[in-house]
């Protein structure tokens, strides 16, 4: 009798045991939405600069600012890379975080890799994910592969590892070779394993085979529903399995409206462009600034100066297809090129936009007309030479942006019957009328409104 009930209680145990197993890979097929990672949809990323937030620079120091950014609506964390730098041909004191000397390693002036696990595990405590920078596409001047594995570097005319393209502190891989190829990969899958990290964001990704890609990111998503974010606008990158690409085309048509060169129906070629060359569903990263157009272009301080940035920032923070991107010290906002391979530490003492994002932020994760997969509707609501208008919408939520994107005042006249009725206006904080209304924008304005949502 004894065996039997012994029997019977493991019968239940596997039957458990197999329910869980079903239960986990169902859970995990319904969090995947057009085939991207269901969290990112409504989410948002919030790139760490971890060298420059404070004066230690350290991933302890950057922790104290976690319960802050939960705060303001930040959803996901990106570190820039966190590994060793190599310091033979090093730029700068402290070189570039983009010449990676060692794969596997946490660069010591960061802090320890136990310090990077209880930074991820304490994220993931207050609901927020987790994406670290890769840079697969080349190593820094003296990565132990030079010495080890010297045949998994591309040679230049004198035979030895040759410079990825004209950055002198770094060497360019070969992925032609393919045990090379498995090392990367390895040392990915090693990062998601050993510390739970979301997804990679990955560094100068269009330069390299769609082939590797298609070989690696299956690989990864089979470990983990993580997000893959592309640095590049290839539309071969998309179909190789990345989550989302950077709208570097749309982007620039955003500096170009902000410098008066170009309407802001310039906005709508692009958007067509993209259409066309992407996937139906492909996400695009929105920004006004990171950290190469911050320490090289003067973004958004000298592209979106003033009151210039915020109509763009409403724009990168609701337009279809995307997520939005805030880099380091935007929300207080930081208006000076940080150093890139020199300390400079922030300040946050200010936090004059942490309201304003965190009313974008909270918007977009409450009302799923800002889904990266709702849709889209152009709006004529005034002089489309200055004014840009669209609708959102998702199921019954529906959000109405409305931008001035000039210098000067314009009149604004809603006449679309589908918006007639009451409109929560988001910034202004209550409910309006919109049934043919008419109002002025002042230059560089904003409206936001909310419709089945208060």
């Amino acid at each position: 009798m004894k065996h039997f009930f012994m029997l019977i209680l493991l019968h239940i145990a596997v039957c458990n045991i197999g329910f869980c197993q079903t239960q986990k890979a169902a859970n995990t097929k319904s969090n995947i939405i057009n085939g991207h990672p269901g969290w990112i949809m409504q989410g948002n990323i919030y790139e760490v600069n971890v060298r420059q937030y404070t004066e230690e620079g350290t991933l302890i120091a950057f922790a104290k600012h976690l319960d802050r950014l939960k705060e303001m609506g930040v959803q996901t964390i990106w570190f820039m890379p966190l590994n060793p730098i190599s310091k033979a041909d090093r730029k700068g004191s402290l070189g570039s975080y983009y010449a990676v000397s060692d794969y596997s390693l946490l660069n010591p002036e960061f802090g320890s890799m136990d310090d990077f696990k209880q930074i991820v595990q304490s994220i993931h405590q207050k609901g927020m994910k987790v994406l670290i920078d890769w840079v697969p596409n080349h190593t820094g001047a003296d990565h132990r592969w030079l010495t080890e594995q010297p045949d998994f570097f591309v040679k230049d005319s004198t035979g030895n590892a040759a410079m990825a393209v004209d950055w002198a502190d770094t060497r360019q891989l070969n992925y032609k070779n393919t045990v090379m190829q498995d090392s990367m990969i390895a040392a990915m899958k090693s990062w998601i394993s050993n510390t739970d990290i979301d997804g990679f964001r990955v560094d100068v990704a269009w330069n390299i085979p769609a082939s590797f890609w298609r070989k690696c990111i299956p690989q990864l998503k089979k470990m983990k529903n993580i997000f893959m974010l592309a640095e590049g606008d290839s539309a071969y990158l998309p179909v190789s399995g990345f989550d989302a690409v950077y709208p570097w085309h749309m982007f620039k048509m955003m500096e170009k409206i902000a410098k008066g060169q170009r309407p802001a129906f310039g906005l709508d070629s692009i958007k067509l462009e993209n259409d066309r060359m992407y996937p139906a569903n492909t996400i695009q990263l929105y920004f006004t600034s990171n950290h190469d157009e911050n320490s090289w272009n003067k973004a958004d301080f000298g592209t979106f100066p003033g009151p210039v940035h915020a109509p763009f920032a409403v724009f990168t923070q609701t337009m279809a297809n995307s997520v939005p991107l805030i880099y380091s010290g935007q929300e207080e906002p930081v208006l000076r090129a940080l150093q890139f391979f020199d300390k400079d530490p922030m300040t946050f003492e200010r936090l004059e936009r942490a309201s304003f994002y965190k009313t974008l932020l909270e918007l977009r994760k409450r009302n799923n007309a800002l889904s990266a997969d709702a849709s889209f509707r152009k709006l004529r609501v005034g002089d489309e030479k200055a004014v840009y208008a669209y609708v959102r919408e998702k199921g019954r939520k529906k959000v109405l942006v409305i931008l001035n994107l000039s210098k000067d005042q314009q009149q604004v006249h809603i006449k679309d019957k589908t918006l007639a009725g009451y409109a929560y206006n988001v910034f202004g904080g209550k409910k309006e009328l919109l049934s043919n209304k008419g109002f002025n924008l002042k230059p560089w304005g904003y409206a936001v409104y909310e419709y089945n949502s208060y």
